[in-house]
């Protein structure tokens, strides 16, 4: 059983009073742990793709399954739920809350599901923080990080949680090459040991090449689907 899926799926924008189509008619499987990068130039529909997987937004027509659940139907609050229990996050931005560490960037998904032990909780948190080889900067704020360890920070926040999938977009952007490398191949490794499914938005060849499949998206439909 797929662990995500689209059928049929069609998204389209109001921009005034015109409506602008974002995804005309896709339909995909994504399987428990795939490492899969959706790519194509901007304006392909490849960022719709991610939110509509991310439970940010909603299909047009068609639907869109996260663990066999038509999330296409769900309210806001439902969907905010699904998010939170079944999906992690990595943006290009970063997004870490600045005034933060390290630890409490990490812990704040936690305390949003309602894990009230905060014994567990730092358990947790110090374990995805030593796997991704920020155990020594638990105290220091995003402001004092390198670029590359706050990615590293926001890939921890993503996983503490134990996700289903992970949605990563453009997440090399903001990084030089040797950096956004190390980067992929820390989420390559990620992926590999805790069996997470890693979906990519994307136009950076490096994070194709990391891909174990490549679905290309141009004019909101996939042009090819290939497993690496």
């Amino acid at each position: 059983m797929p662990i995500s899926r689209m059928e049929n799926v069609i998204k389209n924008y109001k921009i005034g009073k015109v409506e602008v189509p974002a995804l005309r008619g896709v339909s995909i499987n994504i399987d428990e742990g795939e490492f899969i990068s959706i790519a194509g130039p901007s304006g392909s529909g490849k960022t719709t793709m991610l939110n509509l997987f991310g439970c940010l937004d909603k299909p047009t027509e068609g639907s869109v399954f996260i663990n066999d659940q038509d999330v296409s139907r769900l309210s806001s609050n439902q969907l905010a739920d699904v998010r939170n229990r079944n999906l992690g996050f990595v943006f290009q931005t970063f997004n870490l809350i600045p005034v933060l560490t390290a630890f409490e960037n990490v812990e704040f998904p936690l305390v949003l599901l309602g894990e009230r032990s905060s014994a567990r909780r730092k358990d947790k948190v110090m374990d995805i923080l030593a796997d991704v080889g920020l155990a020594e900067l638990v105290h220091r704020k995003p402001l004092e990080m390198s670029g590359g360890q706050q990615q590293r920070v926001a890939i921890a926040r993503a996983l503490v949680k134990r996700p289903k999938v992970v949605l990563a977009d453009e997440p090399t952007a903001n990084l030089d090459s040797v950096t956004g490398e190390a980067i992929l191949k820390l989420m390559l490794e990620m992926n590999q040991k805790t069996n997470a499914t890693f979906i990519f938005s994307t136009h950076d060849p490096m994070v194709m090449n990391y891909a174990r499949r490549l679905v290309r998206v141009h004019d909101g439909q996939i042009q090819s689907d290939e497993r690496i």
